[in-house]
């Protein structure tokens, strides 16, 4: 079973529910698919036993055999490649690795290079298999990073991806084949705007989804009013509480803050699965 977390916007406690969800089941893996700004290995603390360099493959031109004819550029969706009068300029950092240049081109002078974009690490704390991607600094490739740590899933295993904040591509890249989504929200107007917008990501995708309300005795109530008109199912709720912030501060998961909360967890993977 493959559960993803996610939010419409940064800040929710995505991450602390991911990570105490895992660590209150079994059989269980955990991906951190927020790969320009990993943070689940602060509260796994994982042993990372394996590194593997990630790489894209990007146009290289040889302007030996080119004749400028245009081709590459006009099917390069992403603008990455550009025909002047007798050059070619290739933006690698624009390439999405498609290989409709190389594949289009009538005269045979593009081969494909690799380029590195980023790193996937693997590892284990107890009975918690561990997968995360960076990115390297100054990518904006994230979507072929995302699929290579989500090619770690073991379908035998309980899979929680901790995905990106928003509703952009590696979001989408993140959640997609999911069986169910936790959309967690603040009770907030931003809070709200942004569980909106991650709603209709789940309705496109035909995810089954449900919601997890954290700080839930601060804010108003238009939050639980959206959810029961739109017959949506809140799960679960996180009140604000001090011991929590403090034991977040020092990389703490909820689960090992108040131990009463493992239970409670054990009670929403139960949830997950019957719904």
């Amino acid at each position: 079973m493959i559960i993803s977390v996610a939010s419409g916007k940064g800040g929710t406690g995505k991450t602390i529910v991911a990570t105490s969800l895992a660590l209150s089941i079994s059989n269980v893996q955990i991906f951190d698919c927020d790969v320009e700004e990993p943070n689940s290995h602060i509260f796994i603390k994982p042993e990372i036993t394996n590194k593997e360099k990630i790489y894209i493959p990007v146009p290289q031109v040889d302007e030996t055999k080119c004749n400028y004819c245009g081709k590459c550029q006009d099917v390069c969706f992403y603008n990455a490649i550009a025909v002047l009068k007798k050059k070619i300029l290739v933006f690698p950092e624009l390439c999405h690795g498609c290989g409709s240049c190389r594949y289009f081109c009538p005269q045979d002078a593009i081969k494909e290079v690799n380029k590195e974009i980023g790193v996937v690490e693997t590892g284990k704390n107890n009975n918690v298999q561990f997968v995360h991607g960076k990115l390297n600094i100054g990518e904006a490739m994230a979507p072929p990073l995302i699929r290579a740590v989500k090619s770690h899933i073991n379908p035998a295993k309980v899979s929680i991806i901790d995905a990106p904040p928003g509703t952009s591509c590696p979001v989408i890249e993140s959640i997609k084949s999911s069986d169910f989504c936790l959309l967690v929200t603040e009770p907030t107007p931003f809070g709200l705007n942004d569980l909106i917008l991650a709603v209709e990501v789940m309705r496109k995708l035909n995810i089954p989804f449900g919601v997890v309300v954290n700080r839930s005795d601060l804010g108003d109530d238009k939050t639980d009013t959206y959810c029961q008109e739109q017959h949506i199912p809140i799960l679960m709720r996180i009140p604000f509480e001090r011991r929590i912030a403090e034991g977040y501060s020092k990389g703490k998961t909820i689960v090992e803050s108040l131990p009463e909360y493992r239970e409670r967890f054990q009670r929403l993977f139960r949830k997950i699965k019957k719904d």
